[in-house]
C-alpha cells in the first residue's frame, strides 16, 4: 500500500515537471544551410510561452561566432495562441561570412523569467567561388567605358551657369571700372533765373488787370490783390516785411527812403484799400483805374537801376559730390560676389563636362 502511494506521488511529480518544462519551447532554424562567400542567410528564432511571461532574446553586436557576422536583427513579431493564453514570438537574424568553412552555430539562449532556455544547434557551410587557374583566357576581361544617354534634365543647372557666366563677367568688368575710376558724382540742376522785384510786381498787376476783379460786386478782392502785390514788392525792394505791417507803418518806413511826392499816390492807394476792406466803401470806376496807375507809377519810380555790365545769371549749375564710403563698400562686395560666382560656376561646368566625357 505504501509502495503504491509512493509510486503515485512520483508519477504526478514527473507529469507536473514535464508540463512545466513544456510551457516554454525554443526553436531555431536557418533558411539556407550553405551559401557563397558574401551571401546572406537568415536565422529565425521562435519562442512559445505563456502570455503572462516575459522573454529576453539574445543580442549579438558583431558576430554570432568567429567569421560569421550578424548584419541585422529584426524587431520581434508576437502572436497570441490558445485564446490569448500563449504567446509565439519570432525574431530574425541576418548573417553572412567572408571565409569559406563549415561553421557550427551554437544553441541560442533565451531568458524567460531569468531562466535560460536553449534552441538546437545549427550549421552553416560557406563556399568560395571556384577559380579555374588552368584556363585564364576564359576569364572575362574589363568592359569598355559606356557613356550614358544624354538627358537634358540633368544639364539644366550647367546650361544656366553657362548662360549667366557672360553677363556676370560683363558686370564684374563694369564694377571694377567704376571702383577704379573713383570719379565724383556730377549732377546738373536747372536753375530758373530770378526776376527783379519790379518785373515780378508788374507781371502780377497785369494779371489783376486781366481778371478785372474790380468789376465784380465785391471790390475787396481787387484791392486785396493789388495791395498784396505792392507789399511784396516793397519787401523785396527795400528789405523789410511789409506784409506784416499796417498801411501807416509802411508809409512811415518808406519816408526814410523816398521823398513825400513819390509816396503820395501810394498813400492814396492804401487809404482807399482800407476803406474798401474795413468800411465797406464802394469806389468809383475811375478810382480803381487811378489806384492801379498809382501802383504802377510807384513801382516804376522806385525800381532798382539796371546795371549795364551785370553778369547774366546761369540757367544751369553743376553739383559735384564725392562718392560716399557706403557706395564703395557696396561696389567691393558686389565685385567679391561676382568673382566667387564666376569661379564656382566655372569649376562646376568643367567638372560636369569632365565627368560626362571621361
Amino acid at each position: 500500500m505504501k509502495k503504491n502511494i509512493l509510486l503515485t506521488i512520483v508519477m504526478w511529480t514527473v507529469i507536473l515537471f514535464k508540463v512545466q518544462a513544456q510551457s516554454v519551447t525554443v526553436d531555431a532554424r536557418i533558411d539556407s544551410l550553405q551559401i557563397l562567400i558574401g551571401e546572406q542567410a537568415q536565422i529565425t528564432l521562435e519562442v512559445a510561452l505563456d502570455a503572462d511571461k516575459r522573454a529576453v532574446f539574445p543580442i549579438y553586436t558583431d558576430t554570432l561566432v568567429r567569421n560569421v557576422e550578424v548584419l541585422n536583427i529584426s524587431q520581434p513579431d508576437t502572436q497570441y495562441l490558445n485564446d490569448r493564453k500563449r504567446l509565439l514570438i519570432k525574431q530574425e537574424y541576418t548573417i553572412t561570412s567572408f571565409d569559406s568553412a563549415l561553421y557550427y552555430l551554437p544553441p541560442m539562449e533565451v531568458l524567460v523569467e531569468n531562466k535560460p532556455y536553449y534552441s538546437q544547434a545549427l550549421a552553416l557551410k560557406v563556399y568560395s567561388i571556384p577559380v579555374d587557374t588552368l584556363h585564364p583566357d576564359e576569364f572575362n576581361g574589363p568592359k569598355d567605358i559606356m557613356h550614358p544617354d544624354l538627358v537634358w534634365e540633368d544639364w539644366y543647372a550647367t546650361i544656366a551657369c553657362v548662360l549667366l557666366w557672360v553677363p556676370v563677367l560683363l558686370l564684374l568688368i563694369y564694377l571694377i571700372k567704376r571702383i577704379r575710376d573713383n570719379k565724383p558724382i556730377i549732377r546738373k540742376v536747372k536753375v530758373e533765373p530770378k526776376l527783379p522785384p519790379h518785373v515780378l510786381a508788374i507781371q502780377e498787376i497785369d494779371r489783376i488787370k486781366k481778371e478785372k476783379s474790380w468789376l465784380k460786386e465785391d471790390p475787396k478782392v481787387y484791392y486785396t490783390d493789388l495791395t498784396e502785390v505792392v507789399r511784396v514788392y516793397i519787401g523785396n525792394r527795400f528789405g523789410f516785411n511789409a506784409l506784416e505791417m499796417t498801411s501807416g507803418e509802411i508809409i512811415d518806413k518808406l519816408l526814410e527812403f523816398k521823398d513825400k511826392e513819390a509816396i503820395k499816390d501810394l498813400k492814396f492807394l492804401f487809404q482807399t484799400a482800407d476803406l474798401v476792406k474795413f468800411a465797406k466803401y464802394t469806389p468809383l470806376m475811375n478810382e480803381n483805374d487811378s489806384n492801379l496807375i498809382n501802383a504802377i507809377g510807384f513801382i516804376n519810380d522806385t525800381q532798382l537801376p539796371e546795371e549795364e555790365n551785370a553778369e547774366a545769371q546761369p540757367t544751369e549749375i553743376t553739383i559735384i559730390k564725392k562718392r560716399p564710403l557706403r557706395t564703395k563698400i557696396i561696389l567691393a562686395v558686389a565685385i567679391v560676389l561676382a568673382i566667387t560666382y564666376l569661379l564656382i560656376s566655372l569649376i562646376y561646368i568643367i567638372t560636369e563636362l569632365y565627368s560626362y566625357w571621361v
